[in-house]
């Protein structure tokens, strides 16, 4: 008797997991929204969004402000900062404003990305090669400074 109960709440718990958030069309959102699970967002949200989920932003979707979040699929409009551990996939009607700071980034082309965007594969690789690539010290201080002049240049 006993176990098939807990075999329900089980179910019933992992459901709650997997299943998606809507914010459907015509519904706008002013505050923060916190959440385990993905969400669909085809309307309006001016506030925070933080989730551990996919988020799908439709063609119709608006976010202001930040989203927190694993991997992002835009269709739609996106203005403020936004935070992924994993991929950034802007269709061809996506419009990106603000900052960004991704592992991965893909483009459709005919998408908006206006925005600083830092990756932070990227960064790593970056540092390596900025210490392979720097001149090695030389005894003479004019070519020294010579050298410095340029770079200000």
């Amino acid at each position: 008797m006993f176990s098939s109960d807990n075999k329900k709440q089980k179910s019933s718990g992992m459901e709650a997991n997997t299943q998606q958030n809507i914010i459907a069309k015509g519904t706008r959102i002013v505050g923060d929204v916190i959440s385990d699970g993905a969400f669909r967002i085809d309307g309006t949200v001016e506030g925070n969004v933080k989730t551990n989920g996919k988020v799908v932003v439709g063609k119709t979707g608006i976010i202001k402000g930040t989203l927190q979040g694993q991997n992002v699929d835009f269709e739609g409009k996106f203005s403020g900062k936004l935070l992924l551990s994993g991929t950034l996939s802007l269709k061809s009607t996506a419009h990106i404003e603000g900052e960004v700071q991704i592992n991965k980034l893909a483009v459709e082309p005919g998408a908006t990305f206006n925005a600083t965007c830092s990756m932070k594969g990227a960064v790593k690789a970056l540092s390596n090669d900025k210490e392979r690539s720097q001149p090695q010290p030389n005894p003479s201080s004019s070519n020294a400074t010579e050298k410095g002049t340029e770079r200000t240049a």
